[in-house]
C-alpha cells in the first residue's frame, strides 16, 4: 500500500462524531471524544471526509482499485457505504449503513445528497436508540432496525439509488426511498420535474389501479390491493391517487416505475410493491423523452 493512500485512509477514519452517539460502533469513523460537538459540525466533518475520500480516488489509482471491489461500486466509485452504525443487546439490534456518493463533477449536488443521508440514517439510529432506553426499563424490548442501500440502475445519464428501512417489533415494516440522478448534467430528478403539468397524476394513477386489478385477476391468491371504493366495511380507505412526491426511480430500460412502501396499498405479506408505467400511456405528457422511453 503508498503511503499516499494510506494517509487518506488514516485521515478519513479519523474523523469524529458527537458524544451522544458514542454507543455506536462504526466501521469507518472512530467513537467522538468527551466533548460535545454540534450536528451542523458532524455533518461539515462529514463532507469533508467524503471530499477527501473523492479526493483519494483520483489521485492513487491504488486506492480507487481498492474501492472499486466493493459491494454495489462496481468499476468506477459511485456508491460507498461512508460509516455504520451497529447496536447489540438483549433483545434488540441496530445496522444502520449510510451511504456516501462520489465522483460527482457537482460536489455541492454531492454534497447535499450525502449531509441528506447521514443526517436521516443518524435520526433513524439516534430515534430507535432513545426508543430502547425507555423500553429496558419495563423488559426486554425484542425491536430491530436495519438499513442499506444499493444501486437500481446505472447507465450512461442516470443513477438511481435504492434506500430501505426495516423495523421490526412484532411484526416487520419496511420502507424505501429512491433518489435518480441525472449523471450528465448533475441534476436531481423530481416527478413533477419530469411532466409538462399535473395531469400525470391522474392518468399514473389510474394505470396503476388497471395494474392492480388485473394482476389481483390473474393471480388471486397471491395478489391483493386496497383501491378506494372497493371495500363495503371501509368505502373511503385504499388506493386512490399517487402524490407529487410519490416514490419512484427510472430502469435501466429507462421505464418509469412507482413504488409504495409496505402496508401502502396492500398487505404487509406483499412486502413494497411496485408498477411500471408503459411509455405509451405518459409520453405525451412527458417535458422529453431524455429519461422515458
Amino acid at each position: 500500500m503508498d503511503k499516499k493512500m494510506e494517509k487518506l485512509k488514516q485521515d478519513y477514519m479519523n474523523i469524529q462524531i458527537p458524544t451522544e452517539l458514542d454507543t455506536l460502533v462504526t466501521q469507518s469513523l472512530r467513537p467522538a471524544p468527551q466533548r460535545k460537538r454540534s450536528i451542523k459540525w458532524y455533518l461539515g466533518s462529514a463532507a469533508a471526509a467524503i471530499a477527501l475520500f473523492v479526493s483519494g480516488v483520483n489521485i492513487s489509482p491504488t486506492f480507487a482499485q481498492s474501492m472499486s471491489e466493493l459491494p454495489a461500486v462496481g468499476a468506477l466509485v459511485k456508491l460507498v457505504t461512508f460509516t455504520e452504525y451497529t447496536a447489540e443487546g438483549d433483545g434488540y439490534h441496530a445496522d444502520v449503513k449510510v451511504p456516501a456518493i462520489t465522483n460527482m463533477p457537482d460536489m455541492k449536488l454531492q454534497d447535499m445528497l450525502n449531509e441528506k443521508y447521514i443526517a436521516e440514517d443518524q435520526k433513524l439510529y439516534k430515534e430507535f436508540m432513545a426508543e430502547i432506553d425507555q423500553l429496558k426499563d419495563k423488559g426486554r424490548p425484542n425491536m430491530g432496525v436495519d438499513s442499506g442501500y444499493e444501486v437500481v440502475t446505472d447507465t450512461d445519464q442516470l443513477l438511481s439509488i435504492r434506500r430501505w428501512v426495516v423495523q421490526t417489533a412484532a411484526s416487520g415494516y419496511e420502507t424505501m426511498k429512491y433518489d435518480t440522478i441525472d449523471k450528465k448534467n448533475q441534476v436531481l430528478l423530481t416527478l413533477p420535474s419530469l411532466f409538462k403539468d399535473g395531469s400525470y397524476v391522474s392518468v399514473i394513477s389510474e394505470n396503476i389501479k388497471e395494474q392492480m386489478y388485473e394482476q389481483m385477476k390473474a393471480d388471486p391468491d397471491n395478489k391483493h390491493y386496497w383501491i378506494k371504493g372497493e371495500s363495503e366495511e371501509y368505502p373511503t380507505r385504499g388506493f386512490d391517487s399517487i402524490s407529487k412526491t410519490q416514490s419512484f426511480y427510472i430502469n435501466a430500460d429507462g421505464k418509469l416505475v412507482i413504488s409504495f412502501n409496505e402496508y401502502d396499498v396492500a398487505p404487509g405479506i406483499m412486502g413494497p410493491v411496485q408498477f411500471v408505467i408503459p411509455t405509451e400511456v405518459i409520453n405525451s405528457l412527458l417535458v422529453s423523452q431524455e429519461y422515458i422511453n
